[in-house]
């Protein structure tokens, strides 16, 4: 999940389905995956040592991440399978451990399509009242469709805390990574975001919308061999999430700062819509 302007770029039609295979499997092993269920919800179902399992299905004209789009442009294809344990303190706060799955075609500039694989592990908690939430852990980055010469995997620590006001969600997000794709240093990838859900609309009760705004900032060591014209880069988003039928339907903009002769005279850094479609169980 880590783009560069003059690296990569997505999607890979002829070699997808030897791709997907390779992330089933490695989806089958603990994995990594943003959104976590709490242990005792009901969207949520029972695995192992008493935990819970959770797993989603996306289909998005566009992978992007901090506003670089990684599949070119062309869309991607998303599967993530989450495991949380029970939770560790009876008598206290919400607090669990998990691991996480991720898998995505991605297709960089000059080695072909591709797949990315992501793994991860960490530790949450919520306040009693479940309007604060913390999260710490760690995610791998792995590329096994390409030569482990290039150094194109790598890992991040990350933080994020999170907290619900009401009428208006607040998160805030840093992760730090010693030296991330391609040998390219230390990076710090810090982003906020806020969101706001709709209910005020006069919506079917089986429909529930939210709107949402973010603002980021990525500063890596070495640009030159991240892909990017200088140490650090601003990237935004703003979208409309739609919860309908069992999905989440995401409509959006992105863009960032890095100017198209800076993005390798592509338009992958450039502002853009995107829609996605997630299926969870």
């Amino acid at each position: 999940m880590a783009p560069g302007a003059a690296r990569r770029a997505e999607v890979a039609p002829a070699r997808l389905v030897g791709c997907w295979l390779l992330a089933a499997l490695a989806l089958l092993a603990p994995g990594s995956g943003p959104a976590l269920a709490e242990p005792n919800s009901s969207d949520a179902w029972r695995a192992p040592f008493g935990g819970h399992w959770n797993a989603q299905f996306t289909i998005a004209s566009d992978y992007s991440y901090a506003g670089i789009s990684n599949t070119q442009l062309q869309p991607a294809f998303q599967v993530g399978l989450d495991y949380s344990s029970p939770l560790l303190l009876p008598l206290g706060p919400p607090l669990w451990l998990y691991v996480t799955g991720f898998g995505s075609n991605v297709q960089f500039p000059g080695l072909g399509p591709g797949v990315e694989i992501d793994v991860a592990g960490g530790m949450k908690i919520n306040s009693d009242d479940r309007k604060l939430a913390i999260d710490v852990g760690y995610q791998r980055y792995l590329y096994p469709s390409y030569p482990a010469s290039g150094g194109y995997e790598y890992g991040e620590v990350q933080a994020r805390i999170d907290y619900d006001f009401g009428p208006v969600l607040v998160s805030g997000r840093v992760r730090w990574s010693p030296d991330n794709f391609a040998h390219s240093g230390q990076s710090w990838n810090k982003r906020g975001l806020v969101s706001v859900p709709l209910d005020f609309l006069p919506l079917p009760n089986d429909v529930k919308l939210k709107v949402y705004g973010s603002l980021g900032n990525f500063w890596v060591e070495k640009p030159q061999a991240y892909g990017i014209p200088n140490n650090d880069y601003w990237f935004w988003q703003v979208g409309v999430v739609t919860s309908v039928w069992g999905l989440d339907f995401t409509f959006a903009y992105t863009d960032t700062n890095i100017d198209f002769v800076g993005c390798g005279y592509t338009q992958y850094c450039s502002g853009r819509a995107f829609l996605s479609v997630t299926k969870t169980f």
